[in-house]
């Protein structure tokens, strides 16, 4: 790759990451300049919103142009977009693989199966910094305004969540079509909290009795935790 000195103002050449470089959700073939952006750009708007972020910072954050940056996004909103999908996309096809698999095995479809098959391919993203800063990104997401957030989360997930909602008809047959929706609705209310650092149980818990980094025992409490909501009367 050819490189420029100082704040890179022209597209870069593009090149191919080596395996073990990319971060979760870091698609193949794409331009490295175009992924430092975005990567400065998700740590920028997971911290600040959408509107407490500016071009600027994210130009100074990636040591790039503002220019640059609206050459390859055209405007911020298609920056946050374009931050946004990179990860969301992958987490919404990783759900439906899961349940593809789970509707593949003979017997009736468990609930907590079900459950742990939509947790998992977000709670994946803990195990990295940049990981970390989208799940605090897309947790922020539902408090943006409708015009930047509706669009988003339906592009992203809309699709894959449905599924699971017919899913837990299917396996909870006498479960009304409106408690299923709104059980959905709570299960990605519940992990959206627990998975993006809100740093809660630190404050509520004795020293030294949770453990931030547990992973396993954070997918094992939320699961529970969803699935006795799914199975109630």
């Amino acid at each position: 790759m050819k490189l420029v000195s100082g704040r890179r103002g022209i597209p870069a050449a593009t090149t191919r990451r080596k395996a073990g470089q990319k971060g979760p959700g870091r698609p193949e073939g794409q331009s490295v300049v175009r992924d430092d952006i975005l990567d400065a750009a998700e740590v920028l708007f997971a911290n600040l919103g959408y509107a407490g972020t500016t071009l600027r910072e994210v130009a100074a954050k990636a040591n790039v142009t503002q220019a640059l940056i609206n050459y390859y996004f055209g405007s911020k909103f298609g920056l946050f977009e374009a931050v946004f999908m990179r990860r969301s996309q992958i987490i919404s096809q990783q759900r439906i693989e899961n349940l593809a698999r789970l509707r593949a095995k003979p017997g009736k479809l468990k609930v907590r199966d079900i459950v742990q098959a939509f947790l998992l391919p977000t709670l994946a993203f803990r195990s990295t910094p940049e990981g970390r800063a989208f799940l605090r990104l897309q947790a922020r997401l539902h408090t943006e305004p409708p015009q930047i957030s509706y669009k988003l989360r339906t592009d992203a997930y809309g699709s894959s969540t449905r599924m699971y909602v017919d899913a837990l008809r299917q396996a909870l047959p006498k479960l009304p079509e409106l408690d299923a929706y709104w059980r959905v609705t709570l299960m990605v209310g519940t992990y959206l909290y627990a998975f993006s650092d809100t740093h809660r149980m630190e404050e509520m818990a004795p020293p030294g009795l949770y453990d931030p980094d547990d992973t396993d025992s954070l997918i094992d409490q939320v699961t529970r935790f969803v699935t006795g909501g799914m199975l109630a009367p």
